[in-house]
């Protein structure tokens, strides 16, 4: 109960922070005052959270909460930030990958997430002999939500199959 009420406490903290500089009127902070940057402290605060616990399991929903207020504040602030569906699929990967590091499982599906995405983000730049790449990623952008169904039961048989 107590690693409970520590997250709570962290989550008011952070919230109280970003409340009290935007009241502050701080000029140097004023770009952030955003609905972005509270969830961009929620997933700090669940980083923070499942490190200082050693409790992980917050470590990949903070990370995507982190990686989504990142992106969605890159995207209102910045005109050079990507907007592709892609990096939505790196942010999940790049969870698996934190999380990897403290429980070691999930290496495999972040790789291939971050590999898949990156192909993705860049496949509209590639050079004219790399044509035939076109079709296929034209059919994999056509049919990503399906390899993300499938992927998904796949993860529930196979955790079913481990107990």
């Amino acid at each position: 109960m107590k690693k409970q009420n520590t997250l709570t406490a962290y989550l008011l903290i952070g919230i109280g922070l970003f409340f009290l500089l935007q009241q502050l009127n701080i000029p140097i902070f004023n770009n952030f005052y955003s609905w972005q940057t509270i969830i961009i402290v929620i997933g700090l605060v669940l980083l923070i959270h499942s490190y200082i616990t050693k409790n992980y399991q917050n470590l990949f929903s903070g990370t995507i909460l982190l990686g989504l207020g990142i992106h969605f504040y890159g995207l209102a602030y910045y005109s050079f930030w990507i907007d592709h569906w892609a990096m939505y699929v790196l942010i999940v990967g790049i969870a698996f990958i934190v999380r990897f590091f403290q429980t070691k499982e999930g290496v495999i599906p972040g790789l291939l997430l971050i590999a898949f995405s990156l192909i993705m983000i860049f496949s509209v730049q590639l050079p004219t002999w790399f044509n035939w790449i076109y079709s296929i990623v034209d059919l994999m952008e056509r049919f990503w939500p399906v390899l993300l169904i499938i992927i998904g039961f796949y993860l529930l048989k196979g955790r079913k199959l481990h107990k």
